[in-house]
């Protein structure tokens, strides 16, 4: 039979396989086809069609012996991110030239074990310091939406190849990570549903870090349902990560339906921003009514310290990140530049191996933790980042879940930012504090906007609350209605 996969939602599919309509090969075979089709969009770093294959022929074996796993047949994409074993794991940088793990992330274990198909690993920012994922090393990704002048945008970032992937349609899901928007900004802008669990809820082991006490791995989908199916594959506490919380992992799909009748609804009014897209306003408006129309309850709350987020981000991060790369160096696997001696040596692998904007983040980072400035930035950040947390403690002692539009803005054009770092980071502007607090998010697509383009709200709930903050962004998704999807100009 002829296969869709850009029409079947995982929920779709899992059903499908159950009442063997398909099976996983089948499916996979459509997948590995669209994926083919797909190359214009630049989304995929390395395929893995024969390994696809024969994790589908194994799914149709459990399947037909009655031991199927929770997600199993099920064709997905993994970010380039997270280790596979025995598959090359680049972070989309050229440091990692030809490194092959041998070890697995637990994330992505946990896939395979309840029966996910693996198509392949896909782009981001050079190891996820971005927006857009314009700054790999294998050329930027292309939004699956076009402008209206048929101008190729932006598919955001970090986790942009993963939300292209989804939005293409030629996988069911996706594995992403996110530091300060990285999964919930590219939902939004490609018109997907992400969540970022609460930070702990996924192990990250395995997964190349950024900037540690913040990187959060979590799912992206078509739906919330789901993006609810792919987080409790991937969730649950692992004793390899010194930050898992060993805490039951729910059914998130089993309170999906019951509504937000009862519930309460902050709408913080530090995020009302000066110069605000009157699009983004109107929409966040709407969302409000759709939420007060199902029975919720909407109230104004406060998160005082919201204006000082994205500068204590920009210091934490990079602080963080030129810990973290600092083991790049050349010498036990990657790229290796020759020089002179070890000193030249590791100056011309980290100069040639690392981007510009890896290079930039790192120079910040080393600047504010060196002497002398340690207390003036990195103490303050510090500080403030507390402060952040505080408010959101504050303000889910009164609410249960909280409002924000998702971005300021819809995909912009490739190179529309990228020689101004701080329009960039601006990106950033309604996701990082949750980061900071470490609180769970989620991004759900409502409608497009007047040039046509996905524009998506954003949900925040409490500290492990997946399961509400799931509920409510069900609520959402019902009244938005939104089935949008984008013309695939890229295989005509």
């Amino acid at each position: 039979m002829s296969l869709d996969p850009a029409r079947l939602t995982i929920a779709d599919a899992l059903a499908g396989l159950a009442k063997k309509d398909f099976t996983s090969v089948e499916l996979t075979e459509a997948s590995i086809k669209a994926m083919q089709a797909a190359k214009p969009l630049n989304v995929v770093i390395t395929e893995t069609p024969e390994k696809a294959l024969e994790m589908a022929r194994a799914s149709d074996a459990r399947r037909a012996a009655g031991q199927a796993g929770l997600l199993d047949g099920i064709p997905i994409a993994v970010k380039d991110l997270f280790c596979t074993d025995g598959v090359l794991t680049t972070a989309a940088s050229h440091i990692l030239d030809g490194f092959k793990p041998a070890y697995e992330s637990t994330a992505t274990a946990k896939l395979w074990a309840e029966g996910a198909v693996m198509l392949g690993k896909v782009n981001l920012d050079e190891f996820a310091m971005g927006s857009s994922t314009e700054s790999s090393y294998y050329g930027p990704t292309v939004n699956p939406w076009r402008g209206k002048a048929g101008e190729k945008l932006v598919p955001g970032g970090s986790s942009g190849g993963s939300a292209a992937a989804v939005a293409a349609g030629f996988a069911l899901g996706a594995t992403a990570t996110d530091t300060g928007g990285s999964i919930r900004q590219p939902a939004a802008l490609c018109g997907v549903t992400g969540i970022k669990p609460t930070y702990g809820r996924v192990s990250r082991w395995g997964i190349i870090a950024y900037a540690s006490s913040l990187d959060q791995a979590g799912p992206m989908g078509k739906t919330v349902r789901d993006c609810a199916l792919l987080l409790q594959g991937m969730a649950g506490f692992d004793a390899k990560d010194s930050t898992s919380v060993d805490l039951p992992v729910p059914d998130y799909s089993a309170s999906l339906e019951a509504g937000v009748k009862g519930l309460r609804i902050g709408i913080p009014r530090e995020y009302r921003m000066d110069g605000m897209n009157p699009e983004i306003a109107a929409l966040w408006e709407r969302g409000k009514e759709w939420l007060r129309a199902a029975g919720a309850e909407v109230v104004d709350i406060s998160l005082p310290h919201t204006y000082h987020a994205l500068a204590a981000y920009y210091i934490v991060a990079p602080a963080e990140a030129s810990s973290n790369l600092a083991r790049y160096d050349g010498v036990r696997y990657g790229l290796r530049v020759p020089g002179k001696d070890l000193t030249e040596m590791y100056e011309n692998t980290r100069g040639a191996g690392f981007g510009r904007e890896v290079q930039r983040r790192i120079m910040i980072g080393t600047y504010v933790l060196s002497a002398g400035y340690y207390d003036a930035y990195y103490t303050k950040a510090q500080k403030l980042r507390t402060l952040i947390k505080k408010d959101f403690d504050q303000a889910f002692q009164r609410v249960d879940a909280i409002l924000t539009p998702t971005s300021p803005n819809a995909a912009f054009p490739i190179g529309a930012n990228s020689d101004d770092p701080v329009a960039m980071y601006l990106n950033d502007v309604f996701t990082v504090p949750i980061n900071l607090a470490g609180v769970p998010a989620i991004s759900v697509p409502t409608n497009l906007n007047s040039e046509g383009l996905p524009l998506g709200l954003q949900l925040i709930g409490k500290p492990f609350d997946e399961a509400t903050l799931l509920r409510v962004a069900r609520s959402i998704e019902q009244a938005a209605d939104y089935k949008a999807m984008p013309e695939a100009w890229w295989s005509k």
